[in-house]
C-alpha cells in the first residue's frame, strides 16, 4: 500500500493564493481571459514555487529564497510617477520610443505613443484584455513552455498590464521601442507584467526592455514573442535594482522560417535575478543569437536558464554568456539545446564564461545537448576562472596601474558578449554601465 505524499504549502505560496483570490475579480479581462487565469492558477497551485528538486531550478531554489510575498502593487500615485520620470536611463540617450509602466501599470503621461510609424501598433495589455483584443485571443498563452512552468503560470494568473506590440507584414520600425518598467512605490510590493509582441512576415523591429526597482520589491515579468517568416527582431533586456530585489523574467519566443532573432540580456543589479529564455524554432533556415552579460557583487544571485528548441531544419543558433562575479555573489547558467528528429542541418553552439574576481564567488554552469537528428553540428563549452595574470602583467609592464589593468580586462571580457548588439548607441551605453560598475568597485 503506497502512502500519498503531500507537500506542505509555504507561507509565500499561501500568501499568493490569498492574493489571487482577493484580486481576480478586479484583474482586467473576462470570458476566455478569466478561464485562462483560473487554469493557470490551478496549475501553479498544483506545482507550487519551484525548488531545487526541479532540475531547471536546482541552483535557484525559489521556494526557499522567497520567504514571504509582498502585497500586490496598487495603482501608482503622482509621487510614484514623478520618481519614474527618469527611469530607463540605463540605455543612454538613444533615439527610442518610450512606453512606460510604473508599478506594473501603463503611464500614458510618461509615454510616447503619438505618430506611430506605418504598420506599428502599441497598446497597454490591460486595455487589450478588457476589450477582447483579437491579438490577445489569437496569441496570448500560445508560446508558453510545453513543460509545466509554475512561475509562468503564476504570471498568467496575476498579469495586470504590459505592452502589446504589433508590427504588420513587411513594416520596418526605424527606432527602437523602449519598454520602461519602473517599480518605485514607497511600500514593498509584488508586480506582475505580461507583454505580447507579434512581428509579422518580413517585418523588422527592435524591442528594448529596461527594468528598475527600488528596495523591497518582487517582480514576475513575461514576454511572448512571435517572429514571423523572414522577419528580423532584436530584443534587449536590462535589469537593475536594489540588493533585496527578487526579479524573475520569462521570454517565450516562437520563430518562423528564414527569420533572424537577436536577443541580449544584461544584468547589473538585484538580489535574486532569474532570466528564463524559451526559444522555439518553428521554421527552417532561421538564424538566432542569444547572448547575455551579468555583473555581480556582494551576495547577488543571477541565474540564466535557456532552452533552444530546434524543431525545423537548417537553423543556426549561437549562445554566448559572460558573467563577472565579485564578493560572495553566485552566477548560474543552465543552457539546453534540443535538436528534434526532423531538424537536420542544425548548426548550434553554446558557450558560457565566468570571471571570478573573488575567492568567495561561485559560478555554476550546466550546458546540455539533446540531439535526435544525425546530420547536425552542435557543441557547447563552459569556462570559469580568475583574471589572466600574464595579461595583467603585460598591461602593468606598460605603465598601467594594477586596478586599471584589471578594469580593462573585465571590459574586454564583457565586450565579447556585448558586441553582438547591432545598435551602436546601445552597445556604448551598456559598456558605460560596465565602466560605472568597475568604478564603484574601485577599478
Amino acid at each position: 500500500m503506497n502512502a500519498e505524499v503531500l507537500t506542505m504549502k509555504t507561507g509565500a505560496e499561501l500568501a499568493l493564493a490569498e492574493a489571487y483570490a482577493a484580486a481576480k475579480a478586479k484583474l482586467p479581462g473576462d470570458g476566455k481571459v478569466v478561464a485562462l487565469r483560473e487554469a493557470a492558477f490551478r496549475q501553479f497551485d498544483d506545482l507550487g514555487l519551484p525548488s531545487w528538486r526541479i532540475e531547471q531550478w536546482h541552483y535557484t531554489d525559489l521556494r526557499a529564497l522567497l520567504r514571504d510575498v509582498r502585497p500586490l502593487a496598487g495603482a501608482p500615485d503622482a509621487a510614484a510617477k514623478a520618481r519614474a520620470k527618469d527611469a530607463g536611463r540605463l540605455v543612454g540617450d538613444i533615439d527610442a520610443r518610450r512606453v512606460v509602466f510604473v508599478d506594473g501599470v501603463f503611464a500614458p503621461e510618461l509615454s510616447d505613443l503619438q505618430n506611430l510609424s506605418p504598420g506599428l501598433a502599441i497598446r497597454p495589455m490591460a486595455q487589450a484584455l478588457a476589450s477582447g483584443d483579437p491579438l490577445v485571443a489569437a496569441h496570448l498563452g500560445k508560446v508558453v513552455p510545453t513543460e509545466r512552468e509554475g512561475v509562468v503560470s503564476l504570471n498568467t494568473a496575476l498579469m495586470r498590464d504590459g505592452a502589446i506590440i504589433h508590427v504588420a507584414r513587411g513594416a520596418t520600425v526605424e527606432h527602437p521601442i523602449h519598454l520602461v518598467f519602473a517599480v518605485t512605490g514607497d511600500q514593498p510590493s509584488s508586480v506582475f507584467t505580461r507583454s505580447l509582441v507579434v512581428v509579422e512576415e518580413g517585418a523588422r523591429a527592435m524591442i528594448v526592455e529596461s527594468h528598475e526597482a527600488s528596495p523591497g520589491h518582487q517582480v514576475n515579468t513575461a514576454v511572448e514573442l512571435i517572429v514571423g517568416d523572414k522577419a528580423h527582431v532584436d530584443h534587449i533586456k536590462i535589469t537593475a535594482g536594489a540588493d533585496d530585489l527578487v526579479h524573475v523574467s520569462s521570454l517565450m519566443a516562437a520563430v518562423g522560417a528564414n527569420a533572424h532573432l537577436n536577443d541580449f540580456a544584461f544584468n547589473i543589479g538585484g538580489g535574486v535575478v532569474r532570466n528564463q529564455l524559451f526559444v522555439r524554432f518553428d521554421g527552417k533556415d532561421t538564424v538566432a543569437s542569444m547572448r547575455g552579460a551579468s555583473l555581480l557583487k556582494g551576495r547577488q544571485h543571477a541565474d540564466t536558464t535557456l532552452l533552444a528548441d530546434h524543431k525545423a531544419s537548417g537553423c543556426q543558433s549561437r549562445e554566448v554568456f559572460a558573467t563577472v562575479l565579485d564578493g560572495e555573489s553566485r552566477g548560474v547558467f543552465q543552457g539546453k539545446i534540443i535538436v528534434r528528429p526532423h531538424a537536420q542541418k542544425t548548426d548550434a553552439k553554446m558557450m558560457t564564461r565566468s570571471l571570478l574576481l573573488s575567492e568567495t564567488a561561485e559560478a555554476d554552469s550546466k550546458p546540455e545537448l539533446e540531439i535526435f537528428a544525425d546530420d547536425v553540428q552542435c557543441g557547447h563549452g563552459a569556462t570559469a576562472g580568475a583574471l589572466d595574470d600574464d595579461l595583467k602583467f603585460y598591461l602593468m609592464a606598460r605603465g598601467i596601474p594594477e586596478v586599471e589593468a584589471e578594469a580593462l580586462l573585465v571590459q574586454a571580457f564583457i565586450g565579447e558578449a556585448v558586441e553582438g548588439i547591432e545598435h551602436a548607441g546601445l552597445r556604448d551605453a551598456l559598456m558605460e554601465q560596465v565602466v560605472a560598475w568597475l568604478r564603484a568597485r574601485g577599478g
